[in-house]
């Protein structure tokens, strides 16, 4: 085989597996969305964790890693709550001034998937929200109840001045998986015949 048939060959090839692992990632919903701010906490406790979990094979919903340019932001975020098993909201300072992450959490409450809170530098009882022009005011009631489920629910706490950044996100990781367990044993268990019992 000469050179430039070598090239073409392997360009070829990439070009398969790429288009392979594309269909697989568009056609499989993802098994946990990862709701945070991202000027939080993107590039430190999400980011890790989304490796974490695609590492463990995995398949994490991160919107700067998840989609690409032309998705409709709120179709594919919506699509991508609605699709998955768990949830993980990270919460921080400035994650209720971002109408995102608000809409993403009552999207995860009315849907009654299982979230799992990180409280990241903030305390639960920190966590207010308020009018600031940056939700419509009819959303508002349904956002301070999402966020209150949100906060009455046992989570994770992570002080970055003193924690340890590795084992909340090992910790996280190992919460998510045995949830996942948990929803797949329901789901089994749902379906199998019910046998009455002789006496």
């Amino acid at each position: 085989m000469n050179r430039s048939a070598a090239i073409n060959f392997h360009r070829n090839l990439f070009l398969l597996q790429n288009q392979t692992q594309l269909t697989k990632r568009v056609t499989k919903p993802c098994d946990v969305f990862l709701n945070h701010r991202g000027i939080d906490t993107k590039r430190t406790i999400v980011s890790l964790l989304y490796d974490h979990l695609s590492l463990l094979n995995l398949r994490p919903f991160l919107d700067n890693r998840t989609m690409k340019p032309g998705d409709k932001l709120f179709d594919k975020i919506d699509s991508a709550i609605m699709g998955c098993k768990v949830g993980v909201a990270v919460f921080s300072p400035r994650y209720c001034d971002s109408y995102f992450c608000l809409h993403e959490l009552a999207l995860f409450m009315e849907s009654k998937k299982k979230v799992i809170p990180i409280f990241c530098d903030i305390k639960p009882s920190q966590l207010r929200v308020v009018e600031n022009g940056q939700c419509p005011p009819e959303e508002l009631p349904k956002f301070r109840l999402a966020l209150e489920q949100a906060k009455n629910t046992v989570g994770l706490t992570y002080d970055s001045s003193k924690g340890n950044l590795a084992d909340v996100v090992t910790r996280a990781a190992n919460i998510v998986i045995t949830s996942l367990i948990e929803i797949e044993n329901e789901k089994h268990s749902m379906h199998r015949p019910k046998t009455p019992f002789h006496f």
